[in-house]
């Protein structure tokens, strides 16, 4: 038995429901499918499938091997795929998930020179602010800012931006530039309501360090909502520089305290753990060093 080919078999049933479906999308015949589910159930000395009038429905047994099987299968398909990248170029799909506002403003404008040096790649790019699990959605790597939470992920840092407590002209002429932390009690904070964020904001100035409560009427859960409301005059928020890296450069928004530091935020490649890094993925995270300048050290 060819144990590829039944685990190919066996995913190809499980995720078309029947055999007479998994047969047409295999190009197989039907007893062929059937024969090789019955080789394999005797194989693992398993029942993989329940059959019913309603159709087929994996065992406890048959969806761990559809898991392991699935994943299996990708990996064959990736090593082969790098293969022929390296003697090819890059080609096949590659999917990318990244925070949305990030890959608004740095990510997306330069992907259209990505795109003109592998015309033979496509990309599935999911925005989301999320951390999604990149195994089930079958993502090739994923830029995460901030702490990882989970030391078992394959990871590289690419890049480190400040953080700076933000505001436009409009909203300090009408509340006043904070000049110490402690400042901030009086103003209205955009507060990030996701990890990462919060109410309570830390500065450092040489050995000093200060965490100041912060306090306003409006909280958000995506970055997008911050920009908003920050460049709707609404309040100040604490952001990184690449979040409002357009508007400080023209003067839109103003950074104050900036004689206080606050902790920078990391940018991490992340990618699925127990499978092969593609070189699809390898060359995106080399652009995007590409794109932010020179990676960190």
């Amino acid at each position: 038995m060819d144990r590829l080919a039944a685990m190919e078999t066996f995913v190809g049933v499980i995720e078309a429901g029947s055999f007479s479906a998994a047969a047409r999308r295999l190009n197989l015949g039907q007893p062929a499918v059937s024969k090789s589910i019955a080789q394999l159930e005797e194989r693992l000395d398993t029942r993989l499938l329940l059959r019913s009038t309603r159709g087929l429905t994996p065992t406890d047994a048959g969806q761990r091997f559809y898991e392991h099987a699935r994943r299996a299968i990708e990996e064959a398909d990736e090593a082969e795929q790098a293969a022929r990248d390296s003697s090819e170029g890059l080609s096949g799909r590659l999917r990318v998930s990244a925070a949305v506002t990030f890959a608004r403003l740095h990510i997306l404008p330069a992907l259209k020179t990505f795109m003109e040096r592998h015309p033979q790649l496509e990309i599935d790019f999911a925005l989301d602010d999320r951390n999604i699990d990149l195994l089930e959605e079958g993502t090739d790597v994923a830029l995460r800012m901030g702490t990882l939470e989970d030391s078992s992920m394959t990871a590289r840092r690419i890049g480190r931006s400040p953080r700076l407590v933000v505001g436009t002209p409009a909203y300090f002429a009408r509340a006043g530039v904070p000049r110490t932390p402690a400042d901030l009690s009086g103003h209205q904070a955009i507060v990030y309501s996701q990890r990462g964020g919060g109410e309570s904001w830390s500065f450092r100035q040489g050995s000093t360090e200060v965490a100041v409560a912060v306090s306003g009427r409006m909280r958000v859960s995506a970055a997008e909502g911050i920009r908003t409301a920050v460049l709707a005059d609404m309040g100040l928020a604490v952001a990184s520089r690449w979040m409002f890296a357009p508007e400080l450069d023209d003067g839109r928004v103003q950074a104050v305290l900036n004689d206080w530091t606050l902790p920078p935020l990391d940018l991490w490649a992340v990618f699925p753990s127990g499978r092969l890094v593609t070189a699809r993925a390898r060359a995106f995270v080399a652009f995007v060093e590409e794109v932010l300048g020179a990676p960190p050290s």
